[in-house]
């Protein structure tokens, strides 16, 4: 039986600081999250991170994960924000 995905989009958002992507990527790979896809840009100083993940494997809740993520940001500071695929997709929908 193939495994499903559970898919979360994860953004991060704030001033450009050296460590920023090792930090939310150590985090993510201590509590088995798999990152999918992964874009990010920097604009005028700004950094602009968006992260398409598989919690399946997850040691955490998404609540959990979504807390500790938002936390993390404050300690760094920028702004992350974990999101369930579904809301993407309900959103879209016609």
């Amino acid at each position: 039986m193939e495994k499903t995905v559970d898919k979360t989009i994860i953004t991060v958002v704030g001033k450009d600081t050296v460590g920023i992507i090792a930090k939310v990527c150590t985090y993510l790979a201590e509590n088995g999250v798999n990152i999918l896809d992964i874009s990010q840009t920097i604009v005028s100083g700004y950094f602009n991170m968006m992260m398409i993940t598989d919690i399946s494997g997850a040691t955490k809740s998404f609540a959990a994960i979504s807390d500790e993520m938002e936390k993390l940001g404050e300690e760094i500071g920028v702004v992350i924000k974990c999101q369930r695929e579904e809301i993407f997709e309900k959103m879209h929908r016609i």
